[in-house]
This record gives structure tokens, C-alpha cells and sequence, in this order.
């Protein structure tokens, strides 16, 4: 029978429960991540801070504090959009390099959709502060064309990686 503490490590979990001598659970956490998902988490960490920084801009615009007045409501709109996809996108990216350890597609290609993980980010978020327009009632700025080419990138990138989990083993 299953003790209330082995409850909390359910077969669901990548973890597996060994026990020892005194009794004690220790975690087997399996293989290392490999050392391009390593380097690619590391990169997506350090870029955080600019994630944080951006919404601590985008606060001070919703606050309307000094040197933000002329910020108008669509442009608002546009840095939420951009902020929002950043965080999310960016964390989407993390996850994806630690599945993407267990791919059976070649190394160029498990290459390429790390890539595009997290250019798609950077193309989305680069479209919706770019393009937001100058001034209320203005058409987007040209790097509005970023955010296909981006949802383009990142629909590839994740395709692959669902793809590279169906292919069976040889």
C-alpha cells in the first residue's frame, strides 16, 4: 500500500520514487537535458529581465506616469499585445527544449525548431512594438509584418515538435 507521501508522485510524472535504507524517497530525475536544450533555457532566462522590464514599462503606462502622456490607447494596446506574447511565448519556448531532448528527428532539424522557438517570440513581439502606429488614427508601422512571419515560424516550430514525438523508435 502506498503511503500518503508516495501519493504525491503519481506514475503521471517524469520522476520515479526509489526508496533506501532508511526509508527515505529520493527522486530519480532520469538523463540530464542535453546540452543544447541547457543552452538554449539559459539564453531564454537571461532574456526574461527584458520581459520584466517591458511590463514594468507597460505599467508605468497604464499608470500614465510622467513621460508617458503621449502614449496613446491603440499604442497601449499594441505594447500589451507584444508584452503578453513575449512572456507567454518565451515560456512556451522553455518547455519545448526539454521535449524536444526526447525528438527522433535529426539533430539539423531538432536544431531548427529550438531556433524557431524562439525567434517566433522575438518576430511577434518585435511586430506589435514596432508596428504600433505613431499616432492615434495612424495606420501600423511597417514591422507589423513581423507577426505572421512570426505565428508562420511558430506554427512550423511546434507542428515539428508534436511531430517528433509521434515517430515511433526503431
Amino acid at each position: 500500500m502506498k503511503s500518503r507521501r508516495d501519493s504525491l508522485f503519481l506514475a503521471e510524472t517524469p520522476l520515479k520514487l526509489a526508496h533506501d535504507e532508511s526509508n527515505s524517497i529520493q527522486l530519480d530525475k532520469g538523463e540530464d537535458m542535453s546540452d543544447a536544450a541547457r543552452w538554449m533555457i539559459a539564453l531564454a532566462f537571461i532574456s526574461l529581465p527584458s520581459i520584466a522590464f517591458g511590463g514594468y514599462f507597460l505599467l508605468s503606462i497604464l499608470k500614465r506616469q510622467v513621460g508617458t502622456e503621449n502614449i496613446t490607447a491603440e499604442q497601449r494596446d499594441y505594447f500589451r499585445a507584444g508584452h503578453a506574447h513575449a512572456g507567454v511565448l518565451v515560456l512556451l519556448a522553455i518547455v519545448a527544449q526539454l521535449i524536444l531532448d526526447s525528438s527522433r528527428f535529426s539533430e539539423s532539424i531538432t536544431w531548427a525548431l529550438r531556433i524557431g522557438l524562439f525567434a517566433a517570440p522575438l518576430l511577434i513581439s518585435g511586430g506589435f512594438f514596432g508596428g504600433a502606429p505613431r499616432k492615434q488614427g495612424d495606420k501600423p508601422g511597417g514591422l507589423i509584418k513581423l507577426i505572421p512571419t512570426g505565428a508562420i515560424v511558430l506554427a512550423i516550430s511546434t507542428l515539428g515538435v508534436g511531430v517528433s514525438l509521434l515517430i515511433p523508435s526503431n
